[in-house]
């Protein structure tokens, strides 16, 4: 076994997943599709999606994480490299897919999340409610200036100010590694959300005809099922709101201790982000803005996840009593939601620093710092050219449906077909006796120390259903969304942007920009394959100076300085 760290305590990891995915798309995402694809009619579809989509595929990650994870590894290219036993080269470029949603996710979710500070401290101090006073238009006016860049105090804009606090405050966290820091800030900041959550939800339940909101968010227009948009609509939230295809299930997941209850654990995440999406997401924001914008609801959600969030909450807030208490419980609802995400997107990214080119913890946050500050810039001073649009639709859209294909397609086709009674795949020392001849490693590794074991009757749906859905989702969505977009033939062809003052032909700057990423994605596999070399980093193994915590809750004194005292 190898000396990496392990999570504290099964609660710690259970709360690590479930806040990489409780994040804005919870209660902002979910929220805007929900309204414009039928309200009620929606939940249909993403319940249905929830069930063979997307359970099924975190118990695909879980278990993929972990079998890299006895090896010493927690990322796409050294675990694919493993699974194909190290003979196949192209395995780990391959597995790069896995990291590239990171980088360009976090490019721009920083920033966003800055917003969220920034709102924060303006509902506090009063300020965001002096906005509302003055009517809806001059809070989106209000908004705008901030996100442009316009609003500023002695010269800098003030988003700089509040992205350089969030920045610093997420690679804080990151630098304590995965107990003392990942796994403390969950326990600390997942109950918050959720309680702060269930503060706004008992505010919503207590309004005079509120029924009316609910009526429109639990009641389904059956009629709506006919409409294939919502079905791929509902699907496509599932994917991004459970962290799937990012990498970070993967990544956490190679943290496991052995014979950790993978299936319950996964089970009881996936559990926990489907609460705080559908119970608080579906009854704060839709119901309200039902209840005060009546009919132009579907307007409202028109304004896209951020213009509901930041524009049309806190006026709804602040048309009620203590507006100015909810705006507040509102954005500090929405910062702990994303602490946990922005460092979880970020974790794989370090671990691959740390496991594959044996950095020191302290050598791998900065390095990854440094790269996450540089391609954060692009996007805060590209955010009007398209920059954020580009990275969402490549990182948050596109990869992550492509990348949780082939892990489907390696779960089931790959390890799904090799005996688990093979010595050579006996890596989890079950005994042979505990095991059918027939069964297979990817179940085998499934079912590992499970308290209750997988039914056989749901491993057809993970082993076929789910690879099938996903294959069709990615085709559905390339022909029916995604072609126009990559092709850029739904952009304008005299479209015009600006960039740090100069003016550049929209098409020109977009395809100069996806150029940018695809050096990056180079730049990655350059590295992989130094890292992978004959001799190399990743063949030497753990770096002894990475300590290996002793297996136990990190918060406990004792088993700290008993780790020390044994490295020393």
């Amino acid at each position: 076994m190898s000396n990496r760290e392990n999570w504290g305590s099964k609660l710690g990891v259970i709360l690590a997943v479930a806040g990489s995915a409780v994040g804005l798309g919870n209660f902002l995402r979910f929220p805007v599709q929900a309204a414009t694809n039928g309200g009620g009619a929606f939940i249909i579809p993403y319940l249905i999606a929830f069930l063979f989509l997307g359970i099924p595929l975190a118990w695909m990650e879980w278990t993929l994480g972990r079998y890299g994870g006895y090896h010493g590894y927690g990322t796409g290219p050294s675990t694919f490299h493993i699974i194909f036993h190290k003979k196949k080269w192209w395995a780990k470029h391959l597995g790069s897919l896995a990291l590239i949603p990171p980088i360009f996710i976090i490019f721009y979710y920083g920033f966003i999340q800055s917003w969220i500070l920034a709102f924060a401290f303006y509902s506090a101090t009063g300020t965001l409610m002096e906005v509302v006073a003055q009517g809806p238009e001059k809070m989106t006016e209000f908004f705008g200036n901030y996100i442009m860049l316009k609003t500023c105090v002695g010269g800098i804009p003030v988003a700089i100010i509040f992205f350089l606090i969030t920045f610093a405050a997420n690679m804080a966290v990151l630098s304590f590694g995965v107990r003392k820091g990942i796994e403390r800030a969950n326990k600390i900041c997942m109950p918050i959300l959720l309680i702060l959550g269930l503060i706004l939800v008992a505010r919503v339940l207590t309004l005079p005809g509120i029924g009316k909101g609910l009526a429109f968010m639990w009641n389904p227009d059956l009629s709506e099922l006919s409409n294939p948009k919502v079905w791929m609509a509902a699907a496509g939230q599932v994917f991004f709101t459970m962290s799937l295809g990012m990498g970070i299930v993967f990544c956490y997941a190679s943290y496991l201790k052995p014979k950790e209850d993978l299936a319950l654990s996964s089970l009881t995440a996936s559990a926990t982000n489907g609460f705080a999406e559908v119970i608080i997401g579906g009854t704060v924001v839709i119901p309200m803005a039902v209840l005060i914008a009546g009919a132009n609801i579907e307007e409202c959600a028109k304004l896209g996840t951020f213009g509901l969030g930041f524009q049309t909450m806190p006026y709804v807030f602040g048309t009620l009593p203590l507006g100015g208490f909810l705006q507040t419980v509102w954005f500090a609802m929405l910062f702990f939601a994303g602490i946990t995400s922005a460092i979880s997107i970020i974790q794989p990214l370090i671990s691959f620093c740390e496991d594959d080119l044996k950095f020191s913890r302290k050598k791998s946050v900065t390095t990854v710092s440094t790269i996450t500050f540089i391609g954060s810039l692009v996007a805060v001073f590209g955010l009007a050219a398209g920059a954020v649009d580009e990275l969402d639709f490549w990182g948050g859209t596109f990869l992550i449906v492509f990348v949780g294909m082939i892990q489907a397609v390696i779960f089931s086709f790959v390890l799904g077909r090799r005996k688990a009674t093979n010595p050579q795949e006996l890596i989890y020392e079950i005994p042979t006796e505990e095991l059918d001849e027939k069964e297979n490693v990817a179940f085998a590794a499934m079912n590992d120390g499970s308290q209750i074991k997988l039914p056989r009757f749901f491993r057809p749906i993970i082993q076929y259903v789910c690879p099938a859905y996903l294959i069709i989702l990615l085709i559905s969505f390339t022909y029916t969304n995604g072609l126009p977009i990559i092709t850029l033939s739904n952009v304008p062809a005299d479209a015009q942007v600006t960039f740090l003052g100069h003016t550049f032909s929209q098409i020109g700057f977009t395809w100069g920009f996806r150029g940018f990423l695809l050096l990056l994605a180079i730049l990655l596999n350059v590295a992989i394959a130094y890292a992978w070399r004959k001799g190399g980093t990743a063949e030497r193994g753990r770096d002894d100076k990475i300590k290996k915590m002793p297996i136990g809750n990190s918060d406990e004194p004792s088993a700290v300085k008993a780790a020390n005292e044994k490295e020393a």
